[in-house]
């Protein structure tokens, strides 16, 4: 039997060869397909196979790029990769080693919304207490189109209610690719101003002209803004994240603007109010006082001075009196020991017993 005259290869050169030719030509490709039996590793890593109506590929992405994953892979779902392909030595498995994914095709888009939205609200951005709005406010900053309908609204809803207080327009494109620009332009102008209150918004459109105000940026921004903030983009039916970030939702602008400018009219109710509760705290103050001064006009020392002294004379009796009873006995008892002392002195005096008859011879 004749040898053959083809060379053999042992398994580790023909895997190395492959490596060799495989790697160096994808080194960065990009792929697009659909996922299926995707598993996400405790260790953080992703493993799925991509494939679409002919072939598949086992492809894994380690958990240092899926640290930027903004949603989670799962079955069924189509998307664009960039990676390299590699090969294996131990197996000889050809895998494609993800760097980036983003989805595609049906749906895509509210997938990532969606993922955008579950990443803000686990920052804490949706859920900030409201800042109270101001009762009557120093200027109201306006940031819309310019030649919109929102702006035209807000102005008359102002012309109406209140028209002393000042707005000061701070324009911006609110759809197409310059939206997103002009109204983080817009919202770093707000901070120089003096307003006190921000409305940002514009008119009704359809979903996709609304997209600016759901972009992460202007949503970042409007949480950031240093005066309270209230939203009013679309509708009634249109909810945008910057709707969620704001202080305060109005439903169209019109809303927003009676939520910032007070009526004239509850103004002027609100003073006369206040003027009311005035008089009656005065009414009230004086009339205590005049009480007070009452009880102390009645009091006995302005009618009788003497009422002052009176305790002070009755102490000084009781005193006087409980002295002379002190001095009394303290007087009895010392005339008595004289007395005593006398007795007892004449008792012990010789010259006595010679009064009574007795003689004291000497010679």
């Amino acid at each position: 039997m004749m040898a053959s005259s083809t060379a053999s290869w042992s398994v580790s050169d023909l895997v190395q060869r492959l490596k060799s030719v495989v790697e160096p030509v994808f080194h960065t490709i990009a792929v697009h397909g659909e996922c299926s039996g995707v598993k996400h590793h405790s260790s953080g890593h992703w493993y799925l196979t991509l494939k679409d109506e002919q072939s598949q590929i086992r492809a894994v992405l380690f958990r240092r790029d899926a640290q930027a994953l903004t949603f989670p892979l799962q079955d069924g779902l189509h998307v664009l990769v960039t990676g390299r392909l590699g090969v294996f030595e131990r197996d000889g498995q050809t895998t494609l080693y993800i760097k980036t994914v983003e989805p595609v095709g049906v749906g895509a888009d509210k997938l990532a919304r969606e993922a955008l939205y579950r990443r803000l609200a686990a920052e804490g951005l949706f859920r900030r207490a409201p800042r109270p709005l101001p009762r009557i406010p120093r200027r109201i900053a306006v940031i819309t189109a310019a030649t919109g309908a929102a702006r035209r609204d807000i102005e008359a809803v102002r012309r109406t209610r209140c028209p002393g207080i000042p707005i000061t327009l701070i324009p911006a494109t609110v759809q197409g690719p310059q939206a997103v620009p002009t109204l983080l332009q817009a919202l770093a102008i707000v901070s120089t101003t003096d307003a006190d209150v921000l409305i940002i918004g514009r008119g009704g459109g359809a979903t996709e002209d609304l997209r600016a105000f759901d972009d992460e940026a202007v949503v970042r921004a409007i949480a950031a803004c240093p005066i309270p903030v209230i939203s009013a983009v679309g509708h009634e039916i249109d909810t945008t994240f910057s709707d969620y970030a704001a202080d305060y939702r109005a439903p169209t602008p019109s809303a927003a603007a009676e939520l910032a400018v007070p009526a004239l009219t509850d103004l002027r109710q609100h003073q006369a109010d206040l003027a009311h509760r005035w008089t009656l705290t005065w009414s009230r103050h004086v009339t205590q006082r005049v009480e007070r001064w009452r009880r102390v006009a009645d009091h006995p020392f302005f009618r009788d001075p003497a009422y002052l002294l009176t305790p002070y004379e009755t102490r000084w009796n009781v005193l006087a009196e409980r002295w002379d009873r002190a001095w009394q006995t303290y007087s009895t008892a010392h005339t008595h020991r004289q007395q005593l002392l006398a007795t007892r002195l004449a008792a012990l005096d010789p010259t006595a017993i010679l009064a009574r008859g007795y003689a004291y011879v000497t010679d």
